[in-house]
């Protein structure tokens, strides 16, 4: 497996836990638990950014990982 396959892999689960932590802070009803996930779903945010922009590096360094 290569290193940008590794980093897509690790976004989808980043993605993933966004999506729960979106979902737990929709369901809570504590208002105190409900800004908590609020908070760290927009931390998850930015790093979800963040791995997206190493990935675009990983492709414009290593052109032939691009796509995978």
């Amino acid at each position: 497996m290569t290193v940008v396959s590794q980093v897509k892999q690790t976004l989808a689960s980043l993605k993933s836990i966004h999506a729960g932590l979106q979902n737990l802070a929709i369901t809570s009803t504590d208002e105190e638990t409900k800004r908590v996930f609020h908070e760290n779903m927009l931390i998850s945010e930015e790093i979800i950014n963040d791995v997206k922009s190493r990935i675009g590096e990983l492709e414009f360094e290593e052109p032939e990982y691009k796509g995978f």
